[in-house]
């Protein structure tokens, strides 16, 4: 992948749009540590100095994290998602349940109107996590759990801006779930909701499913009282 030097484009400017598609081709996986300088540099046929200054250029941006002692791995797969997901960090759990309830109260519709097969068993599959984790008692287990089936019902959507937004979100989606079945009087009625939500996708109720999203995110609000 030897970079033209003749290019308009700053030889940094050529790095960094190489790697940027690297981790948009899920080539560099996020959570992944990126290759070693060595093999970087022959890679892209550039300096030890033009390297660095690209990779530095993308932690500033938020696609890379470099973390103390162990090296540079992928942290986001776009600008624009390491944006968002700084922004989201820094709001407050209201404003991240109301943007939860607009992203999936969108995806709960089209997922009841788009879901296939592969879709269902999916749901099925989470759903039956979150209950045996619920039966448990397993509070970590079951965030866990609710997590994945929140994704797998934006996965089901099939609209991939949606499910990259909601991607981005899932750092603060954690923290919200934790805060939300930590001040839950009622486990049960969590898991019923869901259980009504799964439903109403998989038999296409797309009212009864819009309705359902709309009861667990009054219900989480009602809990910030």
């Amino acid at each position: 992948m030897s970079i033209s030097k003749t290019n308009r484009l700053s030889l940094v400017e050529q790095v960094v749009s190489q790697i940027e598609s690297l981790i948009e081709s899920g080539e560099w996986e996020i959570g992944n540590q990126i290759p070693p300088e060595m093999d970087l540099i022959q890679q892209f046929d550039v300096s030890r100095n033009t390297l660095r200054e690209a990779v530095r250029s993308l932690v500033y941006a938020g696609l890379l994290v470099t973390k103390q002692g162990k090296g540079t791995f992928v942290k986001s797969s776009s600008a624009l998602g390491a944006a968002f997901q700084r922004r989201v960090q820094q709001s407050s759990l209201l404003e991240t349940l109301e943007v939860r309830h607009a992203l999936e109260r969108e995806g709960a519709q089209l997922a009841a109107l788009r879901r296939n097969q592969g879709d269902i068993e999916r749901l099925r599959l989470h759903i039956t996590a979150c209950s045996n984790a619920a039966k448990a008692k397993d509070i970590k287990a079951y965030e866990e759990a609710d997590i994945q089936l929140h994704k797998s019902i934006m996965g089901s959507s099939h609209n991939d801006l949606l499910i990259d937004l909601y991607e981005h979100m899932e750092d603060s989606l954690h923290d919200s779930i934790h805060q939300i079945v930590e001040m839950s009087s009622d486990a049960n009625l969590h898991l019923n909701i869901h259980c009504n939500l799964v439903d109403a996708i998989i038999e296409q109720d797309v009212d009864r499913a819009i309705e359902t999203v709309n009861e667990y995110i009054a219900q989480f609000k009602k809990s910030l009282e």
